[in-house]
């Protein structure tokens, strides 16, 4: 059957045949972060084997449902978390991450390396990374980077919805107006250790000057086609385009607040409501989700779709390429979800959105499966030629960022 024949539900299958031999790697979950809001981890009381769909877009049934093969968990801690609570709050989303590896070893295998990534998917069990979610992580600590690195962690966003020290966010105003002398140098180590630089999150000048700075690839971990939807979130057309000659990936989110533009306006309104109620607008708790569907019923939410995201990857596909994109759904991080992406489930249903636009089997693997694989590769084999020729930087934030420092 030729790309994009027969009914919805040939189509489907055709889907689903497809992502049995390249799986989805995700590169974005917050299930971490939920577990911390829920249960506090404890996973007796929020058991991810059992059915969760009452509390979680995640599941271990629906990521197989979900043909997902590999994911970056993030190990996210909020900018309200600052210097040592920061780095402490993400040792403990390290240390989750590694005891659902431990509690379902059955399911999801620990994963360091695209190599891993290969081997896991031969052995029909979800290889799980670790992606650490604001550069405030790392308390301007190199040596803490190179602890997170050691720890599993495979990439870092340089920033979360708050500028730090030495990066600016998409959403927050302009402080150093991009990177600062040592956030070039935090790109350079993370060159060094073999972690991707991940671009979701940072403010346009913050994507330029780190392209400018990167000898690896980097990607983004879940943000959209700004020329799709005109929000900061998304990624400028010229950035798209900067990513064949670096290597990278821009993986497209799911967000309805960042790939459609009704829902920008809406979900500005939403938020604002759950801070009037003493709830952080990231808050994604049963309390939260009561409040927001409140809302919702005075406040008709306009609805994102499967074609929505389809829409974003076309454009993503034309600016970058095929090499350079893939999938960040950001599950388990965002109140709401398209219709037709509602959780980790749903994977089939885009791929068969972009089997019905005419792309290839071919273009399809790249986009779910080998791009992400070969950007960690890449990567890998820049921080092998650095490690072989430069020590570890010892830099320091005053010493780099203190005007007129030698």
């Amino acid at each position: 059957m030729s790309a994009g024949a027969g009914s919805a539900a040939d189509r489907l299958e055709e889907a689903r045949e497809l992502l049995a031999g390249h799986p989805v790697v995700d590169g974005h979950n917050d299930l971490p972060w939920a577990l911390r809001q829920h249960v506090r981890y404890d996973l007796d009381k929020l058991d991810i084997a059992a059915d969760q769909s009452a509390s979680l877009h995640t599941d271990l049934a629906r990521l197989r449902a979900g043909a997902v093969g590999a994911q970056f968990w993030s190990v996210y801690v909020p900018c309200r978390l600052a210097g040592d609570d920061a780095v402490s709050a993400t040792l403990e989303q390290i240390d989750i991450v590694d005891q659902l590896l431990e509690r379902y070893a059955a399911e999801l295998v620990p994963a360091l390396t695209a190599d891993d990534m290969e081997a896991a998917r031969k052995q029909g069990r979800i290889a799980s990374l670790k992606g650490a979610e604001g550069g405030h992580s790392i308390n301007n600590s190199l040596a803490t980077l190179r602890a997170l690195h050691a720890l599993g962690v495979r990439y870092m966003t340089l920033t979360h919805n708050d500028n730090n020290d030495w990066a600016d966010s998409a959403t927050d105003e302009p402080g150093v107006g991009g990177l600062s002398a040592f956030g070039r140098q935090v790109v350079r180590e993370m060159n060094r250790s073999g972690m991707l630089v991940d671009l979701s999150h940072v403010a346009a000048t913050t994507m330029r000057d780190a392209l400018d700075t990167s000898t690896a690839p980097v990607i983004f971990s879940h943000s959209s086609a700004r020329a799709v939807c005109d929000h900061p979130r998304n990624i400028p057309d010229d950035v798209l385009e900067r990513l064949s000659a670096n290597g990278g990936v821009a993986m497209a989110t799911f967000v309805p607040k960042f790939i459609l533009p009704a829902a920008v306006a809406w979900t500005a309104r939403a938020d604002e409501n759950l801070r009037e109620h003493g709830f952080d607008h990231l808050d994604t708790t049963a309390e939260a989700m009561r409040l927001h569907r409140s809302f919702e019923e005075e406040n008709p939410r306009p609805i994102a779709t499967v074609a929505t995201v389809a829409d974003h990857l076309d454009h993503m596909r034309e600016a970058a390429g095929i090499d350079h994109i893939g999938i960040g759904g950001d599950y388990d991080g965002t109140a709401f979800t398209p219709a037709g992406l509602d959780d980790v489930a749903g994977y089939p249903n885009l791929i068969a959105e972009l089997l019905h636009r005419g792309w290839s089997h071919p273009d399809l693997a790249k986009l779910t499966w080998s791009n992400a694989v070969r950007a960690l590769r890449d990567a890998e084999a820049v921080s092998r030629d650095l490690r072989s020729r430069t020590a570890p930087s010892n830099a320091t934030i005053d010493a780099l960022d203190t005007p007129d420092a030698p």
